[in-house]
């Protein structure tokens, strides 16, 4: 595997090096021990799939609010998608920034999304399937979003019409970073 850093600090694209031959091709996609020598976890607690029936289809930006220490290590298996990382951590250089990667299955890439940095992506091809690892384990109560196309947060989208999206991605509020600031002080407390 090639680990390739991202401009958000704890983010990595990482490619596969598959050995092919006439059957096809063999790589391996996690190595504990490579992904801490790149500074990675690779203890993953749970996986979940998604399956998007449409080109256009938006998921995000999702983030766990602290407590949560969730982590995601995110690979299309099928079809490709245009995923995005938007860094919300306010101490560090890069918040608010964000950094979109192409995943498809031919590329076969994976990203890790630190904990702290909200991920979301937009299809690029119908019936597109998403992998997820994570390092935590999932909580419904530490749930947060911010709006996909919410002009604060300035994400290029490559699908602007007929976007498929859930009522409550496309319903979160306009960014307040004062809002924002507050609600992560109450989390951390915690």
């Amino acid at each position: 595997m090639r680990f390739e850093p991202l401009e958000i600090a704890g983010a990595m694209l990482i490619r596969i090096e598959p050995h092919t031959d006439r059957r096809g091709l063999f790589a391996r996609t996690v190595c504990v021990e490579e992904f801490r020598r790149h500074g990675l976890p690779a203890d993953f607690v749970q996986a979940s799939v998604s399956y998007n029936q449409r080109r256009g289809t938006v998921r995000g930006m999702h983030f766990q609010w602290p407590p949560s220490r969730e982590g995601k290590l995110v690979r299309c298996v099928r079809g490709a998608i245009h995923d995005v990382l938007l860094d919300i951590r306010p101490g560090e250089p890069t918040y608010l920034q964000h950094r979109a990667v192409v995943l498809d299955q031919e590329n076969r890439d994976a990203v890790f999304i630190p904990p702290g940095v909200a991920h979301g992506f937009q299809t690029l091809a119908e019936e597109s399937e998403i992998l997820y690892q994570m390092t935590d384990f999932h909580a419904p109560d530490l749930a947060g979003g911010m709006r996909w196309n919410d002009p604060a947060l300035g994400i290029d989208w490559p699908i602007r019409s007929d976007v498929t999206i859930s009522e409550r991605d496309a319903g979160y509020p306009d960014f307040d970073s004062g809002q924002f600031a507050r609600e992560l002080a109450q989390h951390q407390q915690r």
